[in-house]
């Protein structure tokens, strides 16, 4: 899931209590005891957020697809076998989803 400004907020100040609802800043209300963050600020850390989040994409596809293999099984096999299968799919998945 991309990044939202609750997480953009929480990034810059982990304790922060506030409430809004939409994802819409003109309505957001800091709760008693944090300090106001400048909503330029909250905007520019979730651009951030979301420039990283698209970059790693490659990552989460991977991840995606790791999570289909019986690893254990493989490696298992492999080893009784001589094989090398397990190596394979998981260069084949770093072929699919390449490094930026």
């Amino acid at each position: 899931m991309s990044p939202t400004f609750t997480d953009a907020i929480l990034e810059i100040n982990p304790s922060a209590r506030f409430g809004y609802s939409d994802e819409n800043l003109d309505y957001l209300e800091w709760l008693e005891g944090t300090t106001p963050i400048a909503k330029a600020d909250i905007i520019a850390k979730k651009k951030e957020l979301d420039e990283l989040y698209i970059k790693n994409e490659y990552q989460r596809l991977r991840k995606i697809e790791y999570d289909q293999l019986n690893q254990f099984e493989l490696m298992t096999d492999d080893a009784a076998n001589g094989t090398t299968n397990h190596s394979k799919a998981i260069l084949a998945i770093k072929d699919k989803y390449p490094k930026e």
